[in-house]
């Protein structure tokens, strides 16, 4: 049987009790432009988005897990998104919010546990992601778990003063 339990690590279903640390993540001006938010969410909102996140990933077409320590504290989330069953493919998003966490592999045993439930579990054929091109942090972490550069869309993401590059990241199932 499968398990979302790494040596340091488990990623578990996003729960009620996750409220205050979903209000500071969505909030965090920093990531809006890896995350694509442009305004800011209500407290409300967000209660009503967890209220619904226990719809099947086949009927909601995305899943969110939280990425915790060992001492069950969150420490970031990995997003499933436009999980497509037909094609059998989803894409991926993950953020380490504990900055005293990052580069210590944490995402690596993130996608590492994430890549195994989607393969087998889901029986996707590929998963892919969406990288900044001047995100050198997670175009290494993705490379490095074996997703391959399949393009770069231009200009693609605007930050308010100039335009940014895009890469395309796939991982494809063996």
């Amino acid at each position: 049987m499968l398990s979302l339990q790494g040596d340091r690590i488990y990623l578990r279903a996003i729960e009620p009790s996750d409220l205050d640390f979903l209000y500071q993540l969505e909030n965090d001006t920093n990531i809006w432009e890896i995350s694509g938010t442009t305004a800011p969410y209500a407290k409300h909102i967000l209660e009503l988005y967890l209220q619904n996140a226990y719809k099947d990933i086949y009927e909601a077409k995305q899943l969110r897990l939280c990425i915790c320590d060992t001492e069950d504290l969150v420490i970031g989330l990995v997003d499933l998104f436009d999980f497509d069953p037909a094609n059998k493919k989803v894409g991926l998003g993950i953020i380490v919010s504990e900055k005293k966490k990052r580069n210590k592999g944490i995402g690596a045993e993130a996608l590492d546990l994430v890549c195994a439930y989607v393969f087998q579990v889901l029986q996707v054929h590929q998963i892919y992601a969406n990288v900044l091109a001047d995100n050198d942090a997670s175009k290494h972490l993705f490379k490095k778990m074996g997703f391959i550069a399949a393009g770069v869309k231009k200009d693609w993401i605007f930050t308010g003063s100039t335009f940014k590059d895009e890469i395309l990241y796939q991982k494809i199932n063996n």
